[in-house]
């Protein structure tokens, strides 16, 4: 029986489907569920696939299932359009496919076989417990699948000891005084118009000075793709009002992690509506608050 998890992404939605994958492996023992390392076989996007650099994360994939001869048969008729699930269903393996991302899932994961739908970011272990072979295509961005089995999660998202300088520096100040991590994702959501107006960040920065006093009590540091506009921008957010503003910048080329590591280690976190720093606050055992999109808590 095969049960098999898409994977795909940057870092933290690669991060979310791995904790998806591994809590069934954690609530089925002596289950394994297959991440399908396809996509990135034959797809460079972002930095590629990380979760081994970054976090020394080994998954099962499925291309240690076949042997060479047959993985590379299913590479060509992946590049042929075909997917994982289509291509075993045409080879006599009955399977159906679960998408928390409704129809979408045909952007990447074409399928002519049976496919049932569940709530976007919802906590559904139920369907983890589908009798035969399963294809689970989602992101599954939801607290429970992590909190359920927290400590082992923080074990083994575990990132590098820092090497340079400057971010050793950067820590330090974090860990010392009262450090306020924002995170302002834009980039590719730009173009898609996913990227948060600069009222919600003004929004979300004077609700954390009514909730936990002056911000000239507070070092603010700012996380971005887009750090020009950031500071561009940084007075209609209220930026100044706190009592130093760092711009993290530098961390690029295979080292965007680095981002996410310091945000880890911030006593509180303002997120945007990103995988990337809604895993840094689930990561972050040093946080005193949090505050993010409205259908995201930790």
């Amino acid at each position: 029986m095969y049960k098999i998890q898409f994977l795909n992404g940057g870092l933290a939605n690669q991060a979310f489907q791995y904790i998806f994958a591994r809590y069934y492996e954690l609530s089925h023992p002596g289950g394994v569920m297959y991440m399908d390392d396809s996509y990135f076989a034959l797809n460079t996007v972002h930095n590629g696939y990380e979760l081994e650099k970054v976090f020394g994360i080994k998954p099962h994939m499925l291309s240690e299932v076949f042997d060479r001869e047959m993985w590379q048969y299913i590479l060509e008729e992946r590049k042929n359009g075909k997917s994982i699930p289509q291509i075993l269903l045409d080879n006599g393996n009955k399977i159906v496919m679960i998408s928390d991302v409704k129809n979408s899932y045909a952007e990447f994961n074409p399928f002519e076989g049976e496919v049932f739908y569940t709530e976007k970011r919802g906590f559904t272990p139920k369907i983890l417990d589908f009798p035969g072979n399963a294809y689970y295509h989602g992101y599954w961005i939801c607290k429970e699948w992590f909190d359920t089995y927290k400590d082992n999660f923080l074990r083994e998202f575990t990132f590098p000891e820092l090497q340079d300088d400057v971010n050793k520096r950067r820590m330090n100040e974090i860990l010392e005084k009262n450090s306020l991590a924002i995170h302002i994702r834009r980039g590719d959501y730009v173009a898609l118009d996913w990227a948060l107006p600069i009222q919600h960040y003004k929004e979300r920065l004077d609700m954390w000075t009514q909730d936990m006093g002056m911000a000239t009590d507070w070092d603010l540091y700012v996380f971005s793709d887009d750090i020009d506009w950031c500071k561009s921008n940084s007075e209609e957010m209220g930026f100044n009002v706190f009592r130093r503003v760092c711009y993290v910048e530098g961390n690029v080329g295979g080292k965007n992690y680095i981002d996410m590591q310091l945000m880890s280690q911030c006593k509180g976190v303002i997120a945007s509506n990103s995988a990337f720093s809604y895993l840094a606050a689930l990561l972050n055992t040093r946080k005193i608050g949090y505050i993010g999109p409205q259908d995201r808590d930790v």
